[in-house]
């Protein structure tokens, strides 16, 4: 019967050994899976980052393009409006004081 009750008493001490081994690795494990796990996010969060870096440059990019743009068309507008003003301007004067005059 000693020899039973003490089998018995093996058996179960390496029961906790394997639990105690099991609860360990799963601890471990948690850890591992954890750090993996925040290692992702952080390139996930670097990847975002870039895209919308990438984005936000392309859209500068395309904001200065078309206030370039626009600059030139307004420059041709003024430099036309001066051409016509200079070539006009004795006629505009006398437009302006006869109505003047006419009322």
């Amino acid at each position: 019967m000693d020899h039973i009750v003490k089998k018995l008493s093996e058996i179960e001490h390496a029961a906790e050994a394997v639990v105690e081994h099991a609860e360990l690795e799963k601890s471990e494990l948690e850890e591992r899976i954890q750090n993996e796990r925040n290692q992702f996010d952080k390139q996930l969060e670097d990847h975002t980052q870039k895209e919308l870096n990438d984005i936000h440059k392309g859209l500068n990019r395309q904001m200065d393009e078309i206030l370039a743009r626009q600059n030139r068309k307004n420059q041709t507008a003024i430099e036309e409006l001066k051409k016509d003003f200079e070539e006009k301007h004795t006629a505009y004067a006398e437009k302006i004081v006869r109505r003047i005059i006419e009322g």
